[in-house]
Protein backbone atom coordinates (compact mmCIF):
# COMPACT_ATOMS: atom_id res chain seq x y z
CA UNK A 1 0.00 0.00 0.00
CA UNK A 2 1.55 3.26 -0.66
CA UNK A 3 0.29 7.00 -0.30
CA UNK A 4 1.67 8.19 -3.06
CA UNK A 5 0.10 9.88 -5.56
CA UNK A 6 1.91 10.08 -8.45
CA UNK A 7 3.48 6.51 -8.32
CA UNK A 8 -0.24 5.00 -8.07
CA UNK A 9 -1.09 7.46 -11.00
CA UNK A 10 1.94 5.88 -13.14
CA UNK A 11 0.59 2.25 -12.12
CA UNK A 12 -2.41 3.13 -13.50
CA UNK A 13 -1.95 4.75 -16.63
CA UNK A 14 0.70 2.33 -18.12
CA UNK A 15 3.15 0.67 -15.75
CA UNK A 16 5.46 0.15 -18.13
CA UNK A 17 6.65 3.54 -17.09
CA UNK A 18 6.46 3.23 -13.50
CA UNK A 19 9.20 2.97 -11.31
CA UNK A 20 9.17 -0.62 -10.73
CA UNK A 21 11.50 -3.59 -9.51
CA UNK A 22 11.87 -6.16 -11.94
CA UNK A 23 10.20 -8.89 -9.81
CA UNK A 24 7.21 -6.69 -9.84
CA UNK A 25 7.18 -5.96 -13.77
CA UNK A 26 7.23 -9.42 -14.25
CA UNK A 27 4.89 -10.19 -12.03
CA UNK A 28 2.62 -7.90 -14.12
CA UNK A 29 3.34 -8.94 -17.24
CA UNK A 30 2.02 -12.33 -16.43
CA UNK A 31 -0.49 -11.20 -15.06
CA UNK A 32 -1.53 -9.21 -17.84
CA UNK A 33 -1.12 -12.65 -20.14
CA UNK A 34 -3.56 -14.16 -17.11
CA UNK A 35 -6.00 -11.77 -18.15
CA UNK A 36 -5.78 -11.30 -21.60
CA UNK A 37 -5.57 -14.70 -22.92
CA UNK A 38 -4.68 -17.41 -20.17
CA UNK A 39 -4.21 -19.98 -22.78
CA UNK A 40 -0.94 -18.38 -24.17
CA UNK A 41 0.82 -19.19 -20.93
CA UNK A 42 3.70 -21.42 -21.30
CA UNK A 43 6.70 -22.45 -19.53
CA UNK A 44 8.84 -19.44 -20.86
CA UNK A 45 6.51 -17.39 -19.05
CA UNK A 46 6.55 -19.09 -15.61
CA UNK A 47 10.51 -19.38 -16.28
CA UNK A 48 10.63 -15.59 -16.60
CA UNK A 49 9.23 -15.26 -13.15
CA UNK A 50 11.71 -17.61 -11.99
CA UNK A 51 14.38 -15.66 -13.34
CA UNK A 52 13.08 -12.49 -11.36
CA UNK A 53 12.88 -14.32 -8.03
CA UNK A 54 9.23 -16.18 -8.02
CA UNK A 55 9.47 -20.06 -6.75
CA UNK A 56 6.80 -22.41 -7.81
CA UNK A 57 4.88 -21.27 -4.78
CA UNK A 58 5.00 -17.61 -5.41
CA UNK A 59 3.76 -18.70 -9.10
CA UNK A 60 1.01 -20.32 -7.97
CA UNK A 61 -0.09 -17.22 -5.91
CA UNK A 62 -0.04 -14.53 -8.55
CA UNK A 63 -1.72 -17.02 -10.48
CA UNK A 64 -4.77 -17.62 -8.23
CA UNK A 65 -5.12 -14.46 -6.86
CA UNK A 66 -5.16 -12.78 -10.55
CA UNK A 67 -7.31 -15.43 -11.64
CA UNK A 68 -9.94 -14.90 -8.89
CA UNK A 69 -10.06 -11.12 -9.82
CA UNK A 70 -10.86 -12.17 -12.98
CA UNK A 71 -13.42 -14.30 -12.11
CA UNK A 72 -15.11 -12.37 -9.46
CA UNK A 73 -15.42 -9.17 -11.58
CA UNK A 74 -16.66 -11.29 -14.70
CA UNK A 75 -19.44 -12.38 -12.11
CA UNK A 76 -20.25 -8.75 -10.81
CA UNK A 77 -20.29 -7.52 -14.51
CA UNK A 78 -22.98 -9.97 -15.31
CA UNK A 79 -24.67 -9.39 -12.28
CA UNK A 80 -24.76 -5.60 -13.20
CA UNK A 81 -22.71 -4.93 -10.02
CA UNK A 82 -21.80 -1.66 -9.30
CA UNK A 83 -24.08 -0.57 -12.07
CA UNK A 84 -26.60 2.61 -11.87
Amino acid sequence: MTLDEAFVKALVEDYDHAPLSAADRAMLDYVGQVTEDATRIGPADHAKLRAAGFDDRGILQITLIASWFNYINRVADALGVGRE
